[in-house]
């Protein structure tokens, strides 16, 4: 689908309009975890992902692929909006590291900070901030994380459980570790 559409495929349209839908999605699942009258919306952050990955070369084997690029274009998007806002005011980003397992509920932290956070954890272990990068930006399942990752679910469900355990730390949220 991807290949087909990446061609010129006149039949890949419908391929095109599914993958916009899902992007669409997405971004609107992700938007709702941000603070309110955020000034993006979901049109407009697939729109300037949609940009991004048009300017790059790229050959997805998967959707899966696809999707974890898409994710780490969206994270990029939202940190460029925070940063180009920033002077006027902080932008949040609202996140659950106890995944609903503990008892904390969502808190909204800068999204500036958890940037910062995932480049250190990337020096740390840059599958795990792939991982943390996946599902909250990208919103993918722990199996599609995985997937993507080309690395099995239990080891993405440990990778998971050490990553929010050290976010929560690194950013001060009071989450378990299970």
């Amino acid at each position: 689908m991807l290949r087909a559409w990446k061609q010129g495929d006149l039949g890949a349209d419908a391929a095109a309009d599914e993958l916009y839908a899902e992007l669409r999605r997405r971004a609107r699942a992700h938007l709702r975890r941000e603070r309110r009258g955020h000034s993006l919306s979901p049109t407009d952050l697939v729109h300037d992902i949609y940009l991004r990955l048009s300017r790059q070369q790229w050959d997805w084997s998967n959707r899966q692929q696809f999707y974890a690029t898409a994710s780490r274009m969206m994270r990029r998007v939202l940190v460029d909006h925070a940063r180009a806002k920033g002077a006027q005011k902080r932008f949040g980003v609202q996140i659950d590291l106890d995944d609903g397992v503990g008892s904390t509920s969502p808190q909204v932290i800068d999204v500036l900070a958890v940037d910062t956070a995932l480049h250190e954890l990337s020096a740390e272990d840059e599958r795990q901030a792939r991982l943390v990068e996946l599902r909250f930006f990208g919103g993918l399942t722990l199996e599609e994380a995985a997937t993507s990752l080309s690395i099995s679910l239990p080891t993405a469900k440990r990778d998971w459980r050490f990553a929010r355990a050290w976010l929560a730390r690194r950013l001060g949220v009071g989450a378990s570790a299970s």
